[in-house]
Order: C-alpha cells, then sequence, then structure tokens
C-alpha cells in the first residue's frame, strides 16, 4: 500500500523564528471535542479536563497573547519579539532549506512543548500531527483575527443551533 506524500504546510522560504505574530490553530484527533464545552447564548467555554490540562500549558508561554479553547480546537496569537513588529513575506525564493528548518523551530518548538507536556500529562495523544499557522502581516490582520478569536465560541454556538 502507497501512503500518501505528506504536504507541507508551512511557507516553504518563511522563517518561523522571525519576530512578529502567528496566528496558530491545533486541532484534536479527529475533531473530537474533548478540550471544551461551550454553553449558553452567552457562548461560555467549559474547560473539560483534557482542556485543563492543556491550558495549564498555554498559559505557561510568555509569547502567548490570546487563545481560545474551542471544544475541538485551540486558536491562539503567539508573537515573537525579538525585532520588527510583523513578519513579512518571504522575499528571497531561493533563501534555502536551511532558514527554513532553522526558522519553523520557534513557533513549532512552542506548539509541540504544549502538544508533549498536555500529552504525557493526559497519558494519550489528543492532538493532530500538525497544526495550521497564519503569518499575521500588519495591524488590521491582527485585529481581525482578534476578533475572530473573540468570535469563535458565539459563531460555535450558532453553528450548533442550525446543526440541530
Amino acid at each position: 500500500m502507497d501512503i500518501a506524500e505528506r504536504k507541507p504546510n508551512r511557507l516553504r522560504d518563511y522563517d518561523y523564528s522571525n519576530n512578529g505574530a502567528y496566528f496558530i490553530t491545533i486541532c484534536t484527533q479527529g475533531r473530537k471535542p474533548m478540550l471544551s464545552t461551550i454553553v449558553g447564548d452567552d457562548a461560555h467555554i467549559v474547560p473539560k479536563p483534557y482542556g485543563l490540562i492543556a491550558e495549564k500549558y498555554i498559559r505557561n508561554v510568555l509569547e502567548i497573547e490570546k487563545y481560545v479553547l474551542m471544544p475541538d480546537h485551540i486558536h491562539m496569537i503567539i508573537r515573537l519579539n525579538d525585532g520588527p513588529m510583523w513578519a513579512s513575506a518571504p522575499t528571497d525564493a531561493n533563501a534555502g532549506v536551511d532558514s527554513y528548518i532553522r526558522g519553523k523551530s520557534k513557533i513549532s518548538s512552542i506548539v509541540r512543548s504544549i502538544k508533549i507536556l498536555t500529552t504525557k500529562e493526559i497519558g494519550t495523544s489528543i492532538f493532530q500531527r500538525s497544526f495550521y499557522d497564519h503569518v499575521i502581516r500588519n495591524q488590521q490582520d491582527y485585529d481581525e483575527i482578534w476578533q475572530y478569536i473573540d468570535n469563535n465560541p458565539r459563531k460555535w454556538v450558532i453553528e450548533k443551533e442550525n446543526r440541530d
């Protein structure tokens, strides 16, 4: 049986150790709702035991400026602060694999740490293998993502009401 080659989901020539802000989404295995429950018209988030464990480690990462613990995923804004405020798109298509490998490690190591520590405490992995990232380009992009994170629980309630 041939195994499909996994498509990279990071920008090929982007240095993910660059200073700036990043929008990250981590999903649970099979998108199972094991992190939280969202209740009421005010979309109040009630963490489940696994969510409380993940949240404990998220709160210990200084670079995480904002997060929301959804039932089957976590959204975060991570800011790396060693230089310019905003990340920019890659400009040199020939920047090379070395900068890609070296660069992706800062964001990847933060996400990996949260996943590993949560997994160790739970005793089994609850997260999908990878994560989604978006390089935040400017203040408007940042503000829109901040609003998206704020509105995500209410959106979840509305979508659930439409499914039922």
